[in-house]
């Protein structure tokens, strides 16, 4: 398509999920009460991790970067999700919308390396106990932390310039309830065999490499595992990585399913969905499971809890 039948869009219009007014006042209910729960969930956390003088290790001090970076990855969306709901006029500018896709990219993108980091620092807690200290030191996680953070803004900042310079036509309907990445991309009319080839990359270095050194990780963590003794033990060490282990399933397994699959298998509604999961459900989870799976997390979170009492009496 020629220069003279392009158009410079000032916004774009996403479908959401239904036209239906009553079905989108029941949605807004439901994503109401699970951002409620998801900002909860992850403040106690942080809250708890702070205050518990015995949550100051390694492992907690990622756990903490996880629950803000939850609260910040979901914060992105829900807001503008949540009105849209109870409006008819579903525009956003064009602006907003890649600001949204930025900040979503950006947050999304340290979460998946930090995960890879936390699977490294289970990995140094079960096969080498005596040199855990040692090895995760205050300056390694926080040199971690910002590799994590680095990566984030390298991916999120080349992917937002390789949009912007695509030529969007007069068709500005989005068929989805965020500006999502292919979804935007999907939706121009000038060549994206670069946007294809930055996806391809950073599939690779954001989930694929990741998900291999966390798969690694727990080669060596179960190897270990099965040759302690005692059950006791071995219920202990498996203990302390199951709550890592599902929620790397959770975001790994929909962001995969989401970004490296062909595009010939590819529908609106499954992406839909897959976003969801992963932008309202997951970081809702997230503190759900290390609270439920994790003993220390719970008595600090009691702890949290019973001040509050005090305070409040």
């Amino acid at each position: 398509m020629g220069q003279d039948n392009q158009t410079s869009l000032r916004e774009f219009v996403l479908l959401g999920f239904s036209r239906d007014r009553g079905t989108n006042v029941f949605l807004f209910v439901v994503v109401l009460c699970m951002y409620l729960f998801t900002l909860a969930g992850n403040t106690l956390i942080t809250v708890a991790i702070r205050v518990d003088t015995r949550l100051n290790t390694p492992m907690y001090f990622f756990l903490n970067n996880l629950s803000v970076l939850d609260i910040c990855y979901t914060t992105s969306v829900v807001p503008q999700l949540l009105v849209h709901f109870l409006t008819n006029q579903k525009n956003i500018s064009f602006t907003r919308c890649i600001a949204q896709l930025s900040i979503a990219l950006f947050f999304g993108s340290i979460e998946y390396v930090l995960l890879a980091f936390m699977a490294y620092d289970r990995y140094v807690a079960v096969c080498h106990p005596l040199h855990y200290k040692t090895i995760m030191n205050r300056r390694v996680c926080i040199q971690m932390m910002m590799a994590s953070w680095i990566s984030g803004f390298i991916n999120a900042a080349v992917h937002t310039a390789f949009t912007m310079h695509l030529h969007f036509c007069r068709y500005n309907i989005i068929n989805h309830f965020v500006c999502e990445l292919l979804a935007v991309i999907n939706l121009a009319c000038s060549d994206t065999f670069v946007n294809d080839i930055g996806l391809m990359v950073s599939g690779v270095f954001v989930l694929f490499i990741p998900c291999t050194l966390i798969m690694l990780s727990y080669v060596y963590i179960i190897s270990a595992i099965l040759r302690i003794r005692s059950a006791e033990g071995r219920h202990r060490a498996f203990s302390t990585c199951t709550s890592h282990l599902t929620v790397v399933t959770l975001c790994y397994g929909t962001a995969m399913f989401a970004y490296m699959t062909p595009k010939a298998k590819t529908s609106p509604n499954r992406d839909k969905v897959l976003s969801f999961l992963y932008a309202v459900v997951t970081p809702m989870l997230n503190p759900l499971i290390y609270s439920l799976r994790n003993k220390e997390v719970k008595a600090a979170l009691t702890k949290v809890v019973q001040r509050k009492k005090i305070v409040l009496e």
